[in-house]
Order: structure tokens, then sequence, then C-alpha cells
């Protein structure tokens, strides 16, 4: 499996080599990716931010507690969660499934009828909490794609979120900044894409029943 030895190659690189670029048609690529990730219901709760400005990301790397990354990569794509997963985001959803299948909308009461009942079951804290969840799986989709295509990936947590939020107008947007993740090629001074992968032996991971 192809996929296998992309993975075993990965690394999350922390030097990047700043002249090296991504091409508009790969970066493309890599969000095509991350657009056609699963998530829970559909719904895709959260938005991605692709940011290549140098302004921007200088100001980043300020609430980013300096890391290279932020400002080295060839570009920095951060995962925002949707702040209000309530009926009108559902409905919106729905009324884009009614389009992209042309179905009657009607045809889909039940089904919003269920999702709707899902989120009112959970507090807003829980809900953010599950939109953040939903945007990771789409993070790890990328990730792998990135690993196909032979570009470097680093998923970061390492910021101030509040910051990050700021700096991009996030919070009046219905949105917070959850993970980030820099994209583009390692430099040879990056010991982590020389080291061995460390990872729990299967024995250790793995529980068949």
């Amino acid at each position: 499996m192809a996929l296998l030895e992309d993975l075993k190659w990965r690394a999350a690189i922390k030097i990047f080599d700043a002249d090296k670029k991504v091409s508009d048609e790969q970066l493309n690529d890599l969000l095509a990716a991350a657009r056609l990730a699963p998530s829970s219901g559909g719904l895709q709760p959260y938005r991605i931010i692709v940011v290549t400005d140098p302004a921007v990301r200088a100001k980043l790397r300020e609430v980013g507690y300096n890391q290279a990354q932020i400002t080295d990569a060839s570009a920095l794509i951060i995962f925002a969660a949707e702040t209000k997963v309530d009926e009108q985001l559902v409905a919106t959803f729905i009324d884009n499934v009614a389009t992209t299948r042309g179905v009657d909308r009607a045809s889909l009461a039940g089904f919003e009828g269920m999702v709707n009942g899902s989120i009112k079951s959970r507090t807003e804290a829980e809900n953010i909490a599950w939109a953040q969840k939903q945007a990771y799986i789409s993070v790890g989709v990328l990730t792998a794609a990135a690993a196909d295509l032979k570009i470097d990936a680093c998923s970061m947590e390492g910021f101030s979120v509040d910051g990050f939020n700021e700096v991009l107008g996030l919070t009046e947007k219905g949105l917070t900044a959850s993970v980030a993740v820099a994209v583009g090629y390692r430099s040879d001074a990056d010991v982590y894409s020389k080291a061995a992968k460390v990872r729990k032996p299967e024995d250790q991971l793995f529980i068949r029943i």
C-alpha cells in the first residue's frame, strides 16, 4: 500500500526551507483533500483559513510562541471550529444537501430533526469541542494527502488561541482557531526528518477482540 510508505516518509517538520514553495496547484490539491474529509453528519462545522501573507504570518508567529514554522513554511493552514453550532448551521447544510443531490428539501426533514436533536442535547462548550474533533479529521486527511505529494506538514496546537482569533478576526465570524498546519518542504537542517519514527509496538497499541 503506497500510503504506508508515504506515512513512513513523513515527519513533523520543525525547520522548513523558506525558499522552497508549494505550487498553487499542489496547495489546491491539499485543500481539495481536506474538503473531502468525512465529518459527523457531513456538517463540516469548521472553516479552513489559508494564510500566505507574510505580514499576517509574522503577527501569528508573535502569538505562536515564536515558532519558525509559522513564517518559514510555504503556507499556514488554520482549522477554525464553528462556535455557533445551531439550527441555522444545520439548515444551511440541509439546503446544500437538497441542492447538491437534487432532492426535495422536505424529504430531509427527518434527518434535519435528528441532527438538530443531537446538537440540542449538548451544551455550547460540548458542541464547540465536537466541532474541533471534526476539524481534526480533516487535518488527518490533509496530512496524508501532503505525504502522498511529498509535501511536508507540521500540525501545531502551540499557539495562543485568543491571539490567533484576534489576528485573523475569527471571533466576529463565529469561529475559534483549533489547530494550524504548516506545509512546505523540509530543510536539510531539520533533525526530525532524519530520526527514526517512534510509535507504540503493535501489541501495546492494538486490541483485537
